[in-house]
This record gives C-alpha cells, structure tokens and sequence, in this order.
C-alpha cells in the first residue's frame, strides 16, 4: 500500500519525542482523513497483523508516550483539517477538528477570525456567522508547548497553567470519534454514552456490542493525568482522554470555545524566602477569584534565569532580578472589566504583606507588551535550564534533565516541599522548580552533573511516586505516564489496579497493538492478552 512505507533515516525523527527517548520501528504512515486511517490498519491486519502501532502527532510530549515500540508508527500531524462549528443550546460553540490541528494555529485562526471553512456545511457556516458576531472566544487548555497538536493534548489530558482556572483538556472536549485497532469506529458526544456503575456498554459502527469494565480503583481528588479516567456512571468520552493512546486512537475531537476574558493582567510577586511564597499560595487561593494562573518559580530556578540573562542576548530584555529574590509566584487575572482588576491587584499586595513580603516587590503587566515580557520570563526558565543541560552532555552524553509531574491535595502543599528539600539535600543534588503551584503541582527538575547524580535523580523520583501516593496526590498530573512513568502508576494504584487497567484495553484492542510499551509493561499486557484468548 501506498501510504504505508519503509522505515528509512530521512524518517528517524519520527523515533523520539520531547522526552529525548529514542525508539524504534519498521514503517510509518502519514494518513490526512479517517477513511485513509482506517486503511493503513486494514494493510497493517493483513501484513503485519501482531505489529506494535505507535500513535504521534507533534511528539512534544514528556512521557516518551509517541515514542515507537517496534513495528507501525502512525503519525496523524496530517490530519489537520478544521471540520465544522456547532452552537449548543445554551450559546457554546463547539468547532470540530482533526487531531493533527496545532494548538498554536488554532489560537492565531481563532484570534484573526480566519478559520479555514473548506466543505463546511450551511449550520456550520451559520455558526461561524454567530461566532464572528459575538464576542471573542478562544481554546483555554494551554500546555507550555504550544506546537502541540489537540489529538496529543487529548491523548494525556494535557492541562498547563491555566488549568488553575480552567481545568485539563478533558472538559473542553464534547465528542470523539475514536478508530479502534481493527479499523471500526467508536462515535462519541458527551453525554450520550454512560456507565452503569462500572460497566460501559458501547456499540460500534460496525454494529459491534462491547461491554467495558471500569477500573474499580478511586482517582486522587487533585490535578491527575495517571492513567485511565475510572468512575461511577462515567462518560465514555472521558475514558479515551487521558488514554495515552493505548485504548483507540483518535479521528476526530469536538473542542469548546470560551469567551476571552475581557481584562488580562499579570503580576510576578516576589518573595525572600520559599516559606513566604508557599504561605502567600495558600493566602491567596479563597481571596483571588479572578485568578486564571498561579505559577512558581524557586531561587534556583531564578538565579539560573540571572545567569542566562547575562550570558544570553535573547534574555537580555529580562528585568533584572535582585539577589535578594528567593521565589517568585506569577499570578494571571482575568476580569470582567478594570475595575475588577484593580480591586483583585490591591487584593494581590494585601496577601504579600500578610505574609512578610511587599507589593513593591512585583512587576504588574497591563499591556500587550509588558505581557509578552512576562511570558519571555515563564518561558525563559525552562529554556536557561535546558541550554545549561545540553551543556554538561559534552562531558557526559548520557545524561538528561529529569522533571517531575507529581500533584497533592491543597492542604499538603507545603509537606510535599519539604519532602522535595530533604530528600534533594540529602542526595546532594542540583535542582530547579517551577511551575503550576496553583495546583499544589511543581515541576522539579534535578539537574545532574553526570551519570550518578542522573541514576539518583531517578531512584529518587521512585521515591516521590510513594510519598505523593501517600499524600493523597498523583504521580503524573498533566503529561501522561507514557513509557517513562509506568513503575509510577504502579506504586500509585497497585498491581491489581494495573492488571484492571490491562483488561479493559485488551477487550478493546485484543493483541494488545496500540501504544505498546505505554502504561503497562510488556510482560503484564501480554498476561491479559493471553487470558483474554484463555477466555474465548
């Protein structure tokens, strides 16, 4: 077939992601609609019948999820067509897409009211009449990443740090259609299909019935992206997001548009000491309703944001940052006019006092421009540490950073730092830690020398995995397990959660094909396969 084709080097790239995880396969395919999908798995069932098939898209997740594990790599980034827009009854619009739609594209078409409209339909046109008419909307889920195609974003219910106010990606998806691995297809609109308890009965379009068992286990309460979305009289769009590509892979998404806020501001509030920023957090959560984002960045991470600001010309633009800075907490309103804004701003100073700090030591940004200096701050971070990285791998090319995705509840907020401290200075390891605090969920990025410090940085996540379980908390809140985090996932539910989770992707891809190497171990799928057939 045509559209299946060799693995060769100009293809190479197509063997990692983000995570710099390197993998491996036999052929690939770049199909652009459903129907030409669906025949690569048909070609694939009669060559290649027990082949492993990798599901990609922009492979800018963390996790290695689109990472290849022998056999097919199916790479829908050509799957990238705008399909049609819906107005709910009670005024939502919902544009529907192909997973291959870049999150960055998406928020500039929207934005320029541009959306492509190619075979739309007349209710589509005439919803897009109403679109334009009415207030502004936008896409709010907003991983760092904005390359990021929405059938990724869905595949690990990707969130980022809008999520404060916003939620992940599993919300802002009202249908699916999902092509499962023996090329039939699942169409879901949210709210048409429930479980009964534990038990979700589907029907395929080819007429097929399925009956699902649920995971019986109990998700944490706090931002979690670990695993399959288990729950009482569940919707069966929510168990494919979140699914790492391991259960069907996905055709089509229906995404919901918000309306823009009307005012946006930002404000990096600064603090002496991590103790005063954490209090400031837990302070400002019940007083800021207006709060979109509250994010983090600890003195490590500042004093590698001054080296690079002095040692980079893209960062000379920077607002220098005092030596007497020791964190700093970025907080994101959005307001339904100004005058909302400036009683949430003096609100903002009031809790910096409270606990110690001053709102003179702030940057607030009101303008388009000081905005995007703020942004550059944000982004600069993770980009000075990842230069820095990429240094040391000249001496020592084994090596990566290591960055953590662990959340708890609101109330272990500051137990789970502590723990992060202790355990850090006890291991004699460099770190830096950023990110969604708003959440209680810290990226925190050990910084090895070389290749000991890379094994401790390792062995002490596995470490943080049972701490943050015990916690209450989730080992991965918005990047997915992938390959990388699957021993995680097992400290966090158990072994028989984990063989639950198998059963129920065998009864949906019986070879156990999709995603292979994601979520579960070689050896326990293979045990579910073999038991399903025991069972036939």
């Amino acid at each position: 077939m045509r559209g299946i084709r060799d693995w060769a080097p100009e293809f190479d790239e197509y063997r990692r992601d983000e995570s710099r995880t390197m993998g491996e396969a036999s052929s690939i395919s770049f199909p652009t609609d459903e129907a030409e999908l669906r025949a690569v798995l048909a070609e694939l069932e009669r060559t290649a019948p027990d082949a492993p098939i990798t599901v990609q898209g922009a492979r800018t997740g963390l996790a290695a999820g689109a990472v290849p594990h022998g056999g097919h790599v199916l790479n829908l980034s050509r799957m990238n067509r705008y399909l049609g827009l819906r107005r709910d009854e009670g005024g939502a619009f919902h544009l529907r897409v192909q997973p291959g739609v870049v999150l960055a594209e998406l928020r500039r078409l929207l934005a320029a009211k541009a959306l492509p409209q190619a075979g739309w339909d007349a209710a589509s046109l005439a919803a897009l009449d109403a679109l334009y008419g009415g207030p502004a909307q936008f896409f709010p889920t907003d991983p760092t990443e904005t390359s990021a195609c929405v059938g990724g974003m869905a595949a690990c219910n990707a969130s980022g740090a809008r999520s404060y106010r916003y939620g992940p990606m599993r919300p802002h998806v009202s249908a699916l259609r999902v092509v499962l691995a023996d090329g039939d297809v699942l169409d879901l609109r949210r709210g048409e299909h429930r479980a009964h308890g534990r038990t979700l009965e589907l029907v395929t379009e080819g007429g097929r019935a399925l009956a699902l068992d649920v995971p019986g286990y109990t998700m944490p309460r706090t931002k979690n992206a670990s695993g399959y979305y288990a729950e009482d009289d569940m919707d069966a769009v929510d168990l494919f997001i979140g699914s790492d590509g391991t259960l069907g892979i996905i055709s089509e998404l229906e995404l919901v548009l918000s309306p823009e806020p009307c005012v946006t501001w930002g404000i990096n509030c600064f603090f002496a000491s991590e103790a005063a920023a954490l209090d400031f957090v837990s302070a400002a959560r019940p007083r800021l309703s207006c709060a979109a984002a509250l994010e983090y960045f600890d003195g490590s991470a500042l004093g590698i944001l001054r080296s690079a600001r002095s040692g980079c010309a893209a960062f000379v633009s920077l607002p220098a940052v005092p030596e007497s800075f020791a964190a700093c907490v970025f907080v994101e309103l959005e307001c339904d006019d100004e005058g909302r804004a400036y009683d949430e701003l003096e609100c903002t100073g009031e809790l910096m006092r409270s606990v110690g700090g001053s709102e003179k030591d702030s940057w607030v940004a009101r303008t388009d421009v000081d905005r995007e200096r703020q942004r550059l701050f944000r982004h600069a971070v993770p980009e000075s540490v990842n230069m820095l990285i990429d240094r040391r791998r000249r001496t020592a090319p084994a090596i990566t950073k290591l960055g953590s995705d662990m959340s708890v509840p609101d109330e272990r907020l500051h137990d789970v730092v502590a723990l992060y401290r202790r355990t850090l200075a006890e291991a004699g390891l460099e770190s830096a830690t950023w990110g969604h605090i708003g959440n209680n969920h810290l990226h925190v990025n050990v910084l090895p020398r070389d290749e000991r410090d890379y094994a401790a940085g390792k062995e002490l996540f596995r470490s943080w995995a049972r701490e943050v379980t015990a916690m209450g908390g989730a080992v991965s809140a918005e990047h997915g397990v992938g390959k990388i985090k699957r021993d995680f996932l097992l400290a966090m539910y158990g072994s028989d959660a984990i063989d639950e989770m198998a059963r129920l992707k065998v009864a949906l891809d019986p070879r156990g094909r999709l995603g292979r190497g994601n979520l579960f171990d070689e050896a326990r799928l293979d045990a579910a396969v073999a038991a399903m057939r025991k069972g036939e």
